[in-house]
């Protein structure tokens, strides 16, 4: 999509891109005070870029989203301009704070609960309580197993699956050691001695995402004062953005980004309210990683059919286009992208006529990737 678009005129203002802006990358987590919030929850291919970007990949999500579940044509473009009004106005919000106040804004669980209609709230707390439960304690009794006195990863070919060494032959533990105490140089000092104070007990290799299917991730599983103290850590692997050689076009000179694994980190740590504390980077076998909490009280909407009603959608990109809003005011400039959007609908009849067409482009880009498949042009496992 990038390629797409990033001909097309923009302001010349940038802020931290996302780079992967779309309505199921966003869902709720817990802040360092164990509070929950809402915001963007995906920054594999972040990068500082033009705030268009994000807004064109987000609206265009809303149609092919509303499509998927069954919406008119009328209920999707209402989803667009859902989603472009609350960007618009929170930007105009966020544009009279100071920094500093700006800084520690965060959409809480109270905000969202309050800005949802009546008739989506008891689904909204249901969520919220769901997510409050996904933790290491979770995590231990669904992917661990008791083994001769030892807990183990459960192995889940070919999602999870246990490796003994590493492609240079190296004994896994002993890499995944390796990594963990150069990841240790990237986290404050009080979290150091936090870490340190647990020891490695299993690693998996672990399928995630879509877009990072094919790439390196595992799953650490520590150990603390004793069973009932687990800490999985998921270590992923990070690749150039794919806004790099576009952004860097559009900004005129190259951004500093030898270490992938940090530059994912930097701009998680600028663009989302509540960074988890474990967050850092690494780098093994020449690879680069960035290393978080497996899961940590986060949750999100499902957006499938018989599990979504599409009537909530408008409701839901609103809160998606608030949440953009607040990362690219407190990664650019508030006030000069609220002064450019202006408080008319010329913005939200634009993106309406966007993303309309770019749905249409994804369903022939589809068509086209299916009928390869079906021609054997392709080659797929099955």
């Amino acid at each position: 999509m990038i390629q797409d678009i990033a001909s097309a005129p923009t302001t010349g203002l940038t802020v931290q891109a996302c780079g992967d802006m779309h309505l199921a990358n966003f869902g709720a987590f817990a802040s360092a005070e164990r509070n929950l919030v809402f915001g963007i929850n995906d920054f594999d291919e972040t990068y500082p870029a033009a705030w268009e970007w994000d807004l064109k990949r987000l609206v265009a999500s809303a149609v092919v989203t509303g499509r998927f579940l069954g919406a008119d044509r009328p209920l999707c473009q209402q989803a667009v301009r859902a989603t472009v009004q609350s960007y618009r106005q929170h930007l105009n919000e966020y544009a009279e704070l100071g920094y500093l106040d700006l800084w520690y804004v965060n959409i809480t669980e109270a905000e969202l609960l309050k800005k949802l209609p009546d008739e989506m709230k008891a689904e909204a707390a249901r969520l919220i309580a769901k997510a409050r439960k996904s933790n290491h304690l979770q995590v231990l009794a669904k992917m661990t197993d008791l083994i001769d006195n030892q807990q183990h990863i459960i192995e889940a070919p070919p999602l999870v699956v246990r490796v003994e060494t590493t492609p240079s032959g190296q004994p896994m533990r002993r890499a995944i050691e390796q990594l963990l105490q150069n990841y240790l140089e990237s986290i404050g000092a009080d979290r150091q001695f936090l870490v340190s104070r647990y020891r490695i007990l299993d690693v998996a290799r672990k399928v995630v995402g879509v877009g990072s299917v094919g790439t390196r991730c595992w799953v650490v599983y520590l150990q603390g004062k004793d069973a009932g103290d687990p800490l999985f850590l998921q270590v992923k692997e990070a690749q150039p953005s794919v806004l790099a050689p576009y952004a860097e076009a559009l900004l005129g000179h190259n951004m500093p980004d030898d270490h992938q694994g940090h530059r994912v980190v930097a701009g998680q740590r600028l663009i989302q309210s509540a960074p988890d504390i474990f967050l850092g980077w690494g780098e093994q076998d020449g690879v680069d990683y960035y290393i978080r909490q497996l899961r940590d009280m986060k949750g999100g909407v499902k957006l499938e059919p018989g599990k979504f009603n599409p009537v909530g959608l408008p409701n839901y990109c609103e809160i998606c286009g608030w949440a953009l809003a607040l990362a690219h005011a407190k990664s650019g400039d508030a006030a000069m992208l609220a002064g450019y959007i202006g408080k008319s609908q010329a913005l939200d009849n634009a993106l309406v006529k966007f993303a309309e067409a770019y749905a249409d482009q994804t369903e022939r880009d589809h068509e086209q990737l299916v009928a390869a498949i079906r021609q054997k042009r392709l080659p797929v496992e099955v």
